[in-house]
C-alpha cells in the first residue's frame, strides 16, 4: 500500500478532504474496522452506535493518527487499528456528553440519548470504551496503549472539571484552558502522538506530533466556543447558543463578564449563575460578547494555537501529508470567518 495517494487537482477540496483522499485506503480500512467492531449479539447497541458513528463527521481524530503513521513512513496495519480505537473512545465521550449535557441535538440530528434514552447512551457509550481497549491490546504495543488509556481518563477528568464550569461566574480563564485541553485536545495529541509511536518514529517525531495535536485540539475548541455566539454558526448548519442556554462558561463569555459594564454585571448573574434566560436574552449575551470583544480574543488565541500546531510539523519531512496538515490548521480557525 502506497504511503501516500497522490493528488492531481485539490481546487475547491478542504484540507481535510485532502488528507482522507491522501489516506484513503487506510480510512477506508478504519471504518471497516470500525462498523464490525461495532457489532454485537445486542441489536440495540450497533444500532445506537451506528446513529453516532454514521452521522457524518469528518473522522479528523483517527485521521490524524493515520496521517503521523504514514507520513513518517510507516507500512504495516497497526494505525488502522488505533485510529478505529480513537473514533471509538471519540464517540464514547460524546454518548456520555450528551447525557451529562442533556443535549438533544448531535451533528443536526436527534442525539441517541433522545432517541434511545439515557442509561443505553451510557452503556453503549462504555461498549465502545471497551471496544476501543481491545484494539489497543491487539496492536501488541504497550506504549500506545499507554498513550490513549491516559487520554481516556484525562477526558473524565475534563468532564467532572467541566461540571464546575456552569453556572459559575468566577471560572477562570486558567481553570476553562484546563477544561479544553483534557476534553478536547487530550484526544486530538494521543491520536497524533500513537500514529507516530506505532511507526516506531524518532523521540523528537513523537513529541512533535504530539504538540501539534494538542495545539490544534485546543484551536479546535476555542473556534467552537466563539461560534456559538457567532451568525455564522447558523451558516454552519449548526444551532447557535448552545453554550449560552447550558450556562457555560466558555472564553468568550470568561471575557465578556470580565469586561463587562457594572450595569451589565446582573444581566450575567442571572442568564449564568441562575440560568434564568427569557428569549431575548441570547442576542443581549451575543451582543455583549460582540462589545466586550470577546469573539475576536478568542479567535486570536485559537489562531496563536494554530500557529503552534504548524510550527510543530517541522519534525516530518516534506510531503503532501505534512502540508495538508499544516492547512488543517489554518482551515480550523478559517471556518469561523
Amino acid at each position: 500500500m502506497a504511503a501516500e495517494t497522490k493528488l492531481k487537482d485539490t481546487a475547491g477540496v478542504s484540507p481535510v478532504e485532502r488528507l482522507h483522499a491522501l489516506v484513503g485506503a487506510d480510512m477506508g480500512a478504519t471504518d471497516r474496522l470500525i462498523h464490525i467492531r461495532m457489532h454485537s449479539g445486542v441489536p440495540l447497541i450497533p444500532d445506537l452506535a451506528r446513529h453516532l458513528i454514521d452521522s457524518g463527521g469528518k473522522r479528523l481524530r483517527p485521521l490524524l493518527t493515520l496521517a503521523a503513521a504514514r507520513a513518517g513512513g510507516y507500512a504495516g496495519d497497526g494505525h488502522v487499528m488505533l485510529a478505529a480505537a480513537v473514533e471509538f473512545i471519540h464517540t464514547a465521550t460524546l454518548l456520555h456528553d450528551d447525557v451529562v449535557d442533556e443535549s438533544a441535538l448531535r451533528r443536526g440530528k436527534v442525539s441517541a440519548n433522545l432517541m434511545w434514552g439515557n442509561k443505553p447512551s451510557v452503556l453503549v457509550g462504555d461498549f465502545l470504551f471497551s471496544r476501543a481497549f481491545q484494539l489497543m491490546v491487539e496492536t501488541g504495543n504497550l506504549a500506545v496503549l499507554d498513550i490513549l488509556s491516559s487520554a481516556a481518563a484525562i477526558i473524565a477528568e475534563g468532564e467532572v472539571m467541566q461540571l464546575k464550569s456552569s453556572n459559575n461566574l468566577g471560572v477562570t480563564e486558567d481553570h476553562y484552558l484546563k477544561v479544553v485541553t483534557a476534553k478536547t485536545a487530550a484526544l486530538f495529541a494521543a491520536a497524533a502522538e500513537a500514529g507516530a509511536v506505532i511507526a516506531a518514529l524518532p523521540a523528537p517525531v513523537v513529541e512533535g506530533m504530539r504538540a501539534y495535536g494538542l495545539n490544534l485540539g485546543i484551536a479546535f475548541q476555542l473556534v467552537d466556543d466563539a461560534l456559538d455566539y457567532s451568525g455564522r454558526q447558523a451558516l454552519l448548519g449548526k444551532t447557535v447558543g448552545d453554550d449560552f442556554r447550558e450556562a457555560k462558561m466558555t472564553l468568550p463569555i470568561i471575557l465578556a463578564h470580565a469586561r463587562a459594564r457594572e450595569t451589565d454585571k446582573p444581566f450575567w448573574k442571572r442568564v449564568i449563575e441562575t440560568a434564568n434566560q427569557t428569549e431575548t436574552d441570547l442576542d443581549r449575551a451575543i451582543t455583549l460578547v460582540e462589545e466586550t470583544g470577546g469573539i475576536q480574543e478568542t479567535m486570536r488565541r485559537a489562531r496563536a494555537y494554530a500557529d503552534n500546531a504548524k510550527a510543530a510539523l517541522v519534525v516530518l519531512p516534506t510531503s503532501e501529508i505534512r502540508s495538508a496538515l499544516g492547512d488543517i490548521a489554518d482551515f480550523c480557525v478559517e471556518r469561523a470567518y
